[in-house]
């Protein structure tokens, strides 16, 4: 198991499948919020769900209303269950905290890929478990 020390923006603990971008998100245009699927065409993951999964992105891009779209995705059910950044901005940290959803940065997400197992521990202590170097979910 690899673990990966994180700073804590919002609290929880979540176990599940990493999806991750290489670019910036904005919760307002990137997504749709009803489904939870990437409609962002410029995106590295456009088409795929980020709902029910931990989603790992660089930093955040604009828009204060990403705030409120964060939070009606958690009410439909089609959130993120954490949110792992580079560099938090405060449009995702405000949007997470209000949302209850957990939220870590100062991580590398360059060691992160899309598929692997990860347990996102934020509380006192932060860091990220890895179930193994590079294994992914089938």
């Amino acid at each position: 198991m690899k673990s990966i020390t994180c700073r804590t923006i919002s609290k929880g603990v979540v176990e599940g499948e990493l999806i991750v971008s290489r670019k910036n998100f904005s919760f307002l245009g990137d997504v749709n919020p009803e489904t939870g699927v990437v409609e962002a065409e410029d995106s590295d993951i456009f088409g795929e769900k980020i709902s029910a999964k931990i989603f790992a992105f660089p930093s955040g891009r604009g828009s204060t209303v990403g705030t409120f779209v964060l939070m009606r995705m958690k009410k439909n059910g089609t959130a993120p269950l954490a949110i792992i950044n580079e560099i938090t901005e405060p449009i995702i940290a405000v949007g997470a905290i209000i949302s209850d959803i957990p939220l870590v940065d100062s991580v590398d997400i360059s060691v992160l890929e899309t598929g692997m197992k990860v347990k996102l521990i934020a509380g006192e202590v932060c860091k990220l478990e890895i179930s193994k170097e590079n294994e992914k979910i089938a």
